[in-house]
């Protein structure tokens, strides 16, 4: 006997519950005309998407909760569907999962272990079940499980020692960098440790800072790989097992697969993502970035052509005395080469307007970098204007390694909505440059290559390179990777091989700088450690560098 399991791997709106609703009803009527479902399994929380934070607060959750169930039971679906919901019941608030089957809930499983660390705040909102959950469908015992159950082992021997044959895990697990092999791997170690395959149903799409990359999967009993639906990408992907009439278990059989993706794709993917949903889900008609000529703002308008279409897209180059004729040129002609719309405004006369208003408080000091921030916010004021009378979301464009030394200008170069960069080191910037250019027209690159090569610079000042102020970005990274992502004290990143001077002298910016940090835009999430959801860090304290 054979039966057909389809994953849909759906971007959901947060918050929306009718029509996420809606969108259960038509994607399992499509599962069921399209594709033969047997059974259409849904994300994690499919009814309020994840995470909804303190929406699960609001005094009408549970009424609408009830109204959304009752109207997919009485749609007529014509295969069973499992979906994830937040479950109201006198012991407390659930994260939970109901099958529902000719118009009636016939099964409900309730998370049992909720995730309290990185970006996940669970604990703070459900109560944890404790009790397995299996239904018998095509003549397998199947158990239903949710996201952190699976990483942690007794949920799956709870489920094996009570005879499933099938475990279908729901999932709303957030992308960082090398996440899908992780799935794979942790999958494969409980597949063969339960003696069943499991599926792996994820969600995907953008919400705030977090990219749910999808890549919902299916492992055998082996802990091989047998189908892996597209990262990044909304679908619907079947899943075709083989049943054992005799021993009531089960096989999968082979479908679509996808090689692993190089790291450079898998982050431009995501950014491209977070960008899109974050524009459009917030209801923007478009974006505005300030265009330098540099590689990040260079990389930033990439991504948002990429993410919007051109027609969605304004750069604007403001150049100053210092800015260099390659910045004027390289900007232009990125613009046209992307089709976006390109405008140029000098700020040397609002610059002047600034310091002759500031004269008489900065009398008797010399120039310092007061003057060259009042530079970077004459350009925020500038696109915040722009942003306020075309209703476009201005994007900002520093990196991950600025932002960690605080080289960036607080109400300047940070004034903005979403910054698209914001976990992205330097190094890995360039990396994504060339190979955004890949995908280029040979005649027709994305980033013009002297963007790349130049030396970087704020062009703040006459002849300033960003290594005047900070050493090489390959040893500023690795000694940012070590502190920051895997919370190296200074002493051990000294003893692994940096000088002492100049990690001391990073360490110290990333602490005080945490200010700045705190009232930047928010921006896709690519590590485990990004600045904002996963680094938590008070402003005010003494801690002393060192150990």
């Amino acid at each position: 006997m054979r039966a057909r399991v389809v994953m849909a791997q759906l971007n959901l709106l947060v918050g929306d519950i009718d029509g996420n609703a809606e969108r259960i009803v038509e994607n399992a009527r499509r599962a069921k005309s399209e594709l033969g479902a047997d059974l259409v399994v849904f994300p994690e929380l499919t009814l309020t998407g994840y995470p909804p934070e303190d929406l699960l607060l609001r005094p009408s959750l549970s009424a609408r909760i009830d109204h959304a169930l009752a109207g997919i039971a009485g749609a007529g679906i014509e295969c069973p569907v499992a979906i994830g919901f937040p479950e109201a019941t006198d012991e407390g608030l659930f994260n939970a999962l109901t099958v529902i089957d000719q118009g009636r809930r016939i099964a409900t499983y309730h998370k049992q272990q909720l995730p309290n660390y990185q970006v996940f705040d669970e604990q703070r909102y459900f109560r944890a079940g404790g009790s397995p959950c299996l239904v018998e469908m095509f003549g397998v015992k199947i158990a239903f499980t949710i996201c952190e159950d699976l990483w942690i082992e007794y949920p799956v021997l709870q489920a094996s020692n009570a005879g499933a044959g099938l475990l279908i895990n729901v999932n709303a697990s957030p992308f960082h960098i090398g996440k899908t092999e992780d799935r794979k791997a942790l999958l494969a170690q409980r597949c063969r440790r339960g003696d069943f395959p499991i599926i792996y149903v994820n969600l995907v799409g953008g919400q705030d800072e977090l990219v749910f990359d999808g890549a919902s999967l299916a492992v055998d009993a082996e802990g091989i790989a047998r189908t892996l639906a597209p990262p990044f990408e909304e679908g619907l992907y079947p899943v075709d097992i083989e049943v054992d009439e005799q021993g009531g278990g089960c096989r999968l059989r082979d479908g679509e697969t996808q090689a692993p993706a190089p790291v450079e794709r898998q982050i431009y993917q995501a950014l491209v993502l977070g960008v899109r949903d974050y524009v459009n889900k917030n209801g923007f008609p478009g974006v505005v970035l300030g265009l330098s000529g540099g590689i990040d703002s260079a990389l930033t308008l990439a991504v948002a052509v990429d993410a919007l279409g051109p027609e969605r897209v304004q750069a604007v180059m403001m150049p100053f005395t210092y800015t260099s004729d390659l910045s004027k040129d390289a900007a232009a002609r990125q613009a046209q080469a992307l089709g976006v719309e390109f405008s140029m405004i000098p700020i040397d006369d609002i610059y002047s307007a600034f310091l002759a208003a500031l004269k008489d408080e900065f009398a008797g000091a010399g120039p310092d970098v007061s003057e060259q921030n009042v530079q970077a916010r004459c350009r925020g004021v500038l696109l915040m204007a722009i942003s306020n009378k075309k209703g476009l979301l201005v994007l900002t464009t520093g990196n991950k390694s600025e932002l960690a030394v605080g080289y960036a200008t607080l109400y300047g170069d940070m004034a903005g909505g979403f910054d698209v960069l914001k976990d992205v080191s330097k190094t890995m910037v360039y990396r994504l440059a060339e190979y955004r250019n890949e995908l280029a027209d040979d005649a027709d690159e994305a980033i013009p290559r002297e963007v790349i090569d130049r030396p970087p610079s704020a062009e703040l000042a006459p002849n300033q390179i960003d290594a005047d102020n900070l050493p090489p970005y390959e040893v500023l990274d690795s000694i940012l990777e070590r502190y920051v992502e895997q919370d190296w004290s200074a002493n051990r990143i000294v003893k692994d091989g940096f000088d002492e001077e100049v990690v001391a002298g990073i360490v110290r910016m990333v602490d005080r700088n945490e200010y700045k940090r705190r009232q930047g835009p928010p921006g896709v999430r690519l590590t485990q450690k990004a600045f904002g959801r996963d680094r938590r860090y008070p402003i005010t304290n003494a801690w002393p560098p060192g150990d």
